[in-house]
């Protein structure tokens, strides 16, 4: 018998054991997103056009300016939705143009925010100019946050990009709190963010926010930078800043 907390196991062994703990639980702290298991309802799919049209550009000329060209989405009932730097700051806003697979409209500005609170702006086109394929089509936004590791699509009106969610804990604490919403790399901006599965409005990309990786080293956690991340105004904001009518 032996005595209460003596262990039977040899030094080396019990050494051995710290360590293989400690490397696993190290593993699933910091594993990178798309090495994360799916469920079944979050594995990639085709994304097809009834993804893609609801993905626009959008295309302001300043007076004297570069014409610059964004994107947004389309949402339903003549309402686009882009971040707020597309179409610029307020007063010095040019009325933007609108353009998809079938059409090319001139938008107003309904309502816009900032870079630096709310990076969104809604615009409106006129309905019975759009295409028939687009007459009843609403673009609803998830009611549900997406934790790390999901599969979502990035819609433009010429194709789809794949990409996975990402954990807050691969950018700088100070910048965790206010971008929690990212996927693994930048997308452009004002682009639609998608849920694969289940084919609901996750977010509008604003910003890129610089990325880490972490390696263990000499029984620390070091980490080095490793690209950028892509940040997504989340659906939870979208939905506050929507008019009521416009929240699907």
């Amino acid at each position: 018998m032996y005595a209460r907390g003596d262990d039977p196991r040899p030094a080396r062994c019990r050494t051995l054991l710290v360590a293989l703990t400690f490397a696993f639980v190290t593993a699933a702290l910091f594993v990178p997103a798309s090495a994360q298991p799916l469920q079944a309802s979050q594995m990639p799919q085709t994304p097809d056009a009834d993804l893609r049209i609801y993905g626009v550009r959008v295309v302001k000329t300043p007076p004297l300016g570069k014409q610059f060209t964004g994107y947004g989405v389309y949402l339903g009932d003549g309402k686009v939705l882009t971040a707020g730097h597309v179409v610029g700051n307020w007063p010095a806003i040019t009325r933007p143009r609108v353009q998809g697979a079938e059409f090319d409209l001139p938008a107003k500005v309904e309502k816009i925010g900032s870079l630096d609170s709310i990076d969104l702006a809604l615009l409106s086109l006129d309905q019975s100019q759009l295409p028939v394929s687009l007459g009843l089509r609403r673009n609803p936004l998830c009611k549900m946050s997406a934790p790390p590791g999901v599969a979502a699509a990035v819609v433009y009106p010429e194709r789809t990009a794949i990409t996975h969610t990402l954990s807050p804990l691969f950018i700088a604490p100070k910048y965790r709190a206010k971008f929690a919403s990212l996927i693994t790399e930048p997308q452009s901006s004002g682009s639609g963010v998608f849920l694969l599965g289940h084919q609901c409005l996750l977010g509008i990309i604003s910003m890129k926010i610089p990325k880490f990786a972490y390696r263990r080293q000499s029984g620390k956690i070091l980490t080095s930078k490793a690209g950028w991340a892509g940040y997504y105004v989340p659906a939870n904001t979208i939905r506050a800043f929507l008019p009521p009518e416009l929240r699907y």
